[in-house]
């Protein structure tokens, strides 16, 4: 029976770490894709730090991006800066792929 319980035990830990590394990577994509906002809508260096951790934050509405894009939705649209949806989809995955990419150079 133990041979059993250390399989679901090996299998608990690999999949609370696969949750913590999913969860890096997209805290990481979130601070990304929040910096290129940032630069669009012209902020300082320390403005984009701030706005970056504000989109971060926003991530931990709901799963996925949709709580992203609705937080930076007001600014680009008072900035009167026209991206789509798609575009800024886009953007995500490029930037899912960049933060996956930098956290397992981290490991």
């Amino acid at each position: 029976m133990t041979n059993m319980d250390d399989r679901q035990k090996a299998f608990e830990t690999k999949y609370a770490l696969d949750q913590e590394l999913m969860f890096r990577i997209e805290a990481r994509t979130a601070k990304l894709f929040g910096l290129w906002i940032a630069e669009k809508l012209g902020l300082s260096a320390d403005e984009a730090k701030t706005y970056a951790g504000g989109v971060v934050s926003a991530n931990l509405d709901e799963p996925g991006f949709e709580d992203v894009k609705r937080a930076v939705r007001p600014a680009l649209t008072e900035k009167n800066i026209e991206i789509s949806d798609h575009a800024l989809d886009a953007q995500l995955e490029r930037f899912m792929e960049e933060a996956r990419v930098q956290i397992q150079t981290e490991q």
